[in-house]
């Protein structure tokens, strides 16, 4: 385990934010982006919690409260023994998230590599 400390840890979950592709970043919204820095649930490095885009309506979704994308950080450095380590699951983590948001299930993100 490493500690980072949160400070840091929320620059590498925003620096993973950043570096998703333009087509991706752009048709997010309605997304609160959050770090926990308790340990969250066991077995989880992250969270979706929300409606996946390709369920969205506009009378299902209309006046609904931004989904939420929680990025664990004990859970992240209980399992990374260097800073770079933690910074590439921060970004594994990341992108697996994005990716229920936009509707991609778990089967599909792990054959998909995430």
């Amino acid at each position: 385990m490493i500690y980072i400390e949160p400070e840091r840890f929320e620059e590498m979950v925003a620096k993973a934010m950043d570096g998703l592709p333009a087509k991706f970043r752009q048709q997010i919204s309605n997304v609160a982006i959050l770090v926990e820095h308790e340990p969250g649930p066991p077995g989880l490095l992250g969270l979706y919690e929300g409606i996946p885009l390709t369920s969205r309506t506009t009378t299902a979704y209309s006046g609904a409260l931004p989904d939420r994308i929680t990025i664990y950080r004990r859970a992240i450095c209980r399992i990374g023994r260097t800073e770079d380590e933690v910074t590439e699951q921060v970004r594994r983590t990341v992108i697996h998230e994005v990716g229920h948001y936009f509707g991609i299930d778990d089967d599909r993100l792990h054959e998909l590599g995430w």
